[in-house]
């Protein structure tokens, strides 16, 4: 592994996931967003918000592999969900977050539109490759 999960013990130890990544010297992948688009560029699936996790959470997936990495070499990421609702924040987040363990430094936001029609989550990612 290129990185280390930091966990201060001065900071609450009820988080699900780690405060901070030491990352080793080796290249970094910066993921853009990614959607919950499929092979056609279409949102899918409509209306389903953990379905659209799936989708997203294998667009990241396929993108991290191309550049020679994982989600074992992701060191943070960021979540955006089209909600103000705080259960869709929480479903989401347990959707995504089961395929990161141990769970990189991450950021769950709320906002009121994403990029494409009908989209309702994106994940960013930042990955480092060994040395």
């Amino acid at each position: 592994m290129a990185h280390q999960l930091i966990n201060p013990p001065s900071l609450a130890p009820t988080a699900p996931y780690a405060y901070a990544a030491l990352a080793a010297a080796g290249q970094l992948v910066f993921a853009a967003g990614a959607c919950p688009l499929d092979s056609a560029g279409r949102t899918t699936p409509v209306g389903d918000l953990l379905g659209q996790c799936r989708q997203t959470v294998d667009n990241l997936r396929t993108a991290l592999r191309a550049a020679g990495a994982d989600f074992t070499d992701v060191v943070k990421t960021t979540i955006y969900v089209a909600s103000n609702q705080r259960e869709d924040l929480s479903a989401a987040w347990s959707a995504i977050t089961t395929y990161f363990d141990p769970q990189p430094p991450s950021t769950l936001l709320g906002v009121t539109v994403l990029g494409y029609p009908d989209q309702l989550v994106e994940i960013e990612a930042i990955a480092v490759l060994p040395a």
